[in-house]
């Protein structure tokens, strides 16, 4: 069998048309002659389809070609906007195997018509009715260095969908952000107030799968709480609607520089710009910063699909192909290429562009690994130099190393380990994998970690990994580990990679979970044995969180875990519909536990685990549970903002002033004391330190040449009255720190002791 491809053109059109680097493409107002501007190098013609609204006949209108850079333009009239335009190209198509004209929307779009059928003219950032009130005076919570943050995810639809304070029309869209008296945004303030810095909004962008009218959406056709808690009737009737329902995480990108339709009250025009910029204000104006969560890695279609874009206008230019001419598919769909120039500079325009047209303070990237690592310096550099506010912008993403681009097969990646340096952070599945238990794609489920069940048992080795991970993932961060020899923690080993691999803790997002793989909560049911109380599995689940909250480096948490959120035991809950991801508000309501076995597809392998736990009532929390649970976390919050030790800036800092007093082969298993000095840096305590025991059983450490200790002033009135216990007595050896079983106490020294 023999494998052919035609000659892959990228490279020559990058060196043949250099100067489209520099060109402005997508409509322009700012400069005397408005235009519209399209890169079509290999098209023969393009032309502009302008309609007055999506249902008329278009009126088409030539458009010029630039020799030099390859671009279409034509220039445009003021009283187009509002109009909605596609762009009409004929071009050679390898899919179809000859040439073909097609109508397509604008890469480049900023609005669109609802279904993202249509691209919009619209003056993004002079039109006054495209803002809510307030707009252009919005302050900001003051900006945090990357180590000092604390990040919730959420998406847009979990976050209100089912929340009855909130009108039923503004439930799951960007509304409910600007709805300050509703029960979720009170809940997020109250963790603003408590330390929380930054609210991650999974992808907002348009994206393909769900219709973005209401009225089109499908619902399932049953009564879904009248099943049984372990019923597959939950998940047969949510998947039978899955694909037309109103629910997607959104990881399948269609325009990435317009908002979602579906999360406006209006999915037809601008609505969906003005209630994007609501919710940032919304968000600001509870004291958090705004990160979007942006997939530039992969495409929902190619060639001729009814999803593709950029392949319609330049055939075999924006996505990055195998050696035999097809599409790489690593990451679940056409990969792109932003090694190529213009994918480079489309994602670096879309990012500056949503900067600054929505005030955003962060941007997450999703498989940041198949980008090139100097594509998202270049972005970093953009937003410094093109945003007013661009050096405050935050920006990380998931370093992992797989597919075609593996091991900088193609170029250098932004993975992991060659990120380090530049001040952008990546996902520490080092610190998860160790708290959790198991891997990310571990094929069982009930695999404990030193945070869900370990206990007594947790092998030494499994502290080292911890230990880094409190230490900001830093490569050069040396301590005692388990076998008495000192290493840093490039040297301790994960899996035949270094465990350590930033450079500054800032460079690290610690996390227990996120909105893919099991959520905290679930992962614990499968983990913890099955008679452990709800009280004790909530507290374990603190314990969790407080590796995130007062280790080095930013945290990071999934939206509702500090409310032991479930999603009944789905690992892979992108496509499972409300039912399973909606966020419970009314802590009667329960956790989400227990309402089905999750849908078939990404979980079949784990019913037999699932079916048994779902059905067992005592894992459903009380209200009482849930609220000691978010409490204990905000209390972790306000311990972390009361000093500036939990947030160090640099790995010098950390190596001075952090230490691990107890480690090596005597290290109690099941409990890790860490000790931070605040001289000179702490205007209250010269000294904190922190015992995690995650055992069972009270633990009593005696931590050499400490002074006088006490519990820490959050935590003498702690919600939790086990822990209001722990307590430091000085001895002539040391501080004697006695901490009740399955919690995290934190002790100071006064500044006079």
């Amino acid at each position: 069998m023999t494998a052919r491809t035609g000659v892959q053109l990228a490279g020559v059109l990058d060196d043949l048309y250099l100067e489209a680097a520099d060109a402005d493409l997508g409509l322009t107002l700012d400069v005397d002659q408005p235009k519209l501007a399209v890169w079509a190098p290999t098209a023969r013609n393009v032309q502009l389809e302008l309609y007055r609204d999506p249902q008329a006949e278009p009126r088409l209108l030539p458009m010029d070609r630039d020799e030099l850079n390859g671009v279409w333009s034509i220039p445009v009239k003021r009283k187009w906007l509002g109009r909605f335009y596609r762009y009409r190209v004929e071009v050679w198509q390898p899919a179809a195997q000859r040439v073909v004209t097609t109508s397509v929307t604008d890469p480049y779009s900023v609005s669109l018509a609802a279904d993202s059928t249509h691209s919009q003219l619209v003056d993004l950032f002079e039109d006054p009715e495209l803002a809510p009130p307030g707009w252009a005076t919005l302050t900001k919570p003051a900006a945090v260095p990357p180590a000092r943050m604390q990040i919730a995810e959420v998406s847009v639809r979990d976050f209100s969908i089912f929340d009855g304070s909130v009108p039923a029309g503004e439930r799951g869209t960007f509304q409910a952000f600007a709805r300050p008296g509703a029960d979720g945004m009170r809940h997020l303030r109250s963790l603003a107030e408590a330390g929380l810095t930054h609210v991650h909004l999974l992808p907002v962008n348009d994206f393909a799968t769900v219709p973005e009218r209401r009225a089109d959406q499908a619902q399932p056709a049953c009564d879904l709480a009248s099943f049984p808690p372990d019923s597959p009737e939950q998940q047969r009737a949510v998947m039978a609607v899955a694909d037309q329902d109103g629910y997607n995480w959104g990881y399948d990108p269609w325009h990435w520089t317009t908002p979602e339709g579906s999360y406006a009250t209006d999915p037809a025009g601008t609505a969906r710009i003005r209630e994007l910029r609501a919710a940032v204000a919304g968000l600001n104006a509870a004291g958090l910063r705004v990160v979007l969560d942006v997939v530039y890695n992969h495409t929902m279609g190619d060639g001729l699909d009814r999803f593709s874009v950029l392949d319609r206008i330049v055939p075999g230019y924006y996505h990055r192909l195998l050696a035999d001419g097809s599409t790489a598919e690593s990451t679940c769909c056409p990969n792109t290429a932003p090694e190529h120039m213009m994918m480079g500079k489309l994602i670096i325009d879309s990012l500056v562009t949503l900067a600054k047209a929505y005030k955003i303070d962060g941007f997450r990237f999703d498989l940041m690994g198949h980008h090139p690592r100097s594509n998202i310096l270049e972005a970093r550099l953009a937003l410094d130099h093109r945003v007013e506010h661009g050096r405050d912008i935050c920006l990380y993403g998931e370093g992992w190393n797989f597919g075609e681009v593996a091991y900088d097969a193609r170029f250098a990646q932004a993975t992991q380990v060659n990120m380090a340096g530049t001040g952008i952070g990546s996902f520490n599945d080092r610190m998860r994998d160790a708290a959790r238990g198991g891997g990310a794609f571990g094929d069982d489920p009930g695999v404990p970690g030193f945070a869900t069940g370990l206990g007594s048992r947790t092998p030494g080795a499994v502290h080292d990994l911890i230990k880094v991970g409190l230490a900001g993932g830093l490569a050069t961060y040396r301590f005692v580990t388990h076998d008495g020899v000192e290493r840093s923690g490039a040297q301790v080993d994960y899996n035949g990679s270094p465990c350590g691999y930033a450079a500054s803790p800032g460079e690290t997002i610690n996390y227990v979970d996120a909105h893919d793989n099991e959520i905290l909560y679930d992962a614990m049911a499968f983990k913890l044995p099955a008679g452990t109380r709800p009280v004790d599995r909530a507290r374990m689940q603190v314990l969790a969180l407080a590796l995130v909250v007062l280790g080095q480096g930013a945290g990071f948490v999934a939206l509702g875990s500090e409310r032991l959120r479930s999603k009944s035991l789905d690992r892979n809950s992108f496509n499972s519909g409300d039912w399973f991801n909606q966020i419970r508000w009314d802590p009667g309501q329960g956790n989400g536990f227990g309402i089905g076995l999750p849908p078939h597809a990404d979980n079949s392998d784990k019913w037999d685990f699932a079916r048994p736990l779902l059905a067992d009532p005592a894992l459903v929390p009380s209200a009482e549970v849930i609220n000691l649970a978010a409490e204990r976390y905000r209390e972790l919050l306000r311990i972390r903002r009361s000093s500036p030790v939990f947030g160090l800036p640099t790995a010098d800092e950390v190596q001075r002033r952090l230490t691990f007093p107890l480690g090596g082969p005597g290290e109690t298993p099941g409990v890790i004391v860490m000790c931070l000095d605040g001289t000179g840096l702490d205007e209250r305590w010269r000294r904190i330190v922190v015992v995690f025991n995650a055992t069972d059983e009270v633990t009593c450490q005696v931590v050499p040449d400490e002074g006088a200790l006490r519990l820490h002033p959050e935590l003498t009135a702690s919600v939790d009255p086990v822990l209001r216990g722990a307590s430091a007595v000085t001895k002539l050896d040391g501080a004697e720190l006695t901490v009740p079983a399955r919690q995290v106490a934190v002790f100071v020294a006064d500044l006079s002791t």
